[in-house]
């Protein structure tokens, strides 16, 4: 079946890095693109980034603009999230997810495969 299995989250200051992995099985990697999404207490999930399956095209909400980027590598399976400058506003649990098809997703509905998340949380 298929599985996404998040990695890296933790607790850090604010102003500081992280960098989540997302590795995906089950599934014929390059025919999906992939997205991150996050979830704090309270609050619906909300789009963060997400990339297109082989071209490479990117997108970012406009609260991870310029501090965020998400990379792919259809060898490995696997989609990172690099996050610099964090604030505790980014505080939330992140989720990857697959999307068949065309494109890369910023709205949820759209994605087919969801991983359980992991935690990050940003002290001020």
């Amino acid at each position: 079946q298929v599985q996404l299995v998040e990695s890296g989250g933790g607790l850090v200051q604010a102003g500081a890095s992280l960098r989540l992995s997302c590795a995906a099985s089950g599934l014929t990697f390059s025919r999906f693109a992939m997205g991150w999404f996050r979830q704090s207490p309270g609050k619906e999930r909300e789009f963060v980034a997400s990339i297109s399956r082989n071209d490479g095209r990117t997108y970012y909400a406009d609260s991870v603009k310029g501090r965020f980027t998400i990379s792919r590598d259809n060898a490995e399976n696997a989609v990172w999230l690099q996050m610099n400058s964090l604030k505790p506003e980014d505080t939330a649990v992140y989720y990857c997810a697959a999307a068949r098809g065309m494109g890369a997703p910023m709205t949820s509905s759209f994605y087919d495969y969801w991983g359980q998340g992991t935690q990050v949380t940003v002290s001020s």
